[in-house]
């Protein structure tokens, strides 16, 4: 399974960029659910920051490919999935 990681593959990047910024919003979705039923009323994020954060997830991951493993191919596809998904962020958000 690890080999398959570090491949150098367009389609990786691609995978790989629109699967992690997903586990991440669903990750700080249900912690910002669970704290404003736990906590408080209000949610301790909006939904905008949650969106952003999980957008920024992707910089970590198209880092270490690029930069680490020498990988252009993978790092392209993530960082055309994270283009693509800030540029729907802020025309949703407009």
């Amino acid at each position: 399974m690890l080999k398959f990681l570090k491949k150098d593959s367009f389609w990786l990047g691609l995978i790989l960029g629109i699967v992690l910024p997903g586990l991440i919003y669903l990750i700080l979705h249900f912690i910002n659910i669970s704290i404003r039923n736990h906590v408080s009323n209000r949610p301790y994020l909006t939904d905008a920051m949650v969106q952003i954060i999980s957008m920024g997830a992707n910089l970590f991951v198209m880092r270490y490919y690029l930069i680490n493993l020498k990988a252009d191919k993978t790092g392209r596809g993530i960082l055309l999935v994270t283009f693509a998904i800030g540029i729907a962020w802020f025309i949703m958000n407009m």
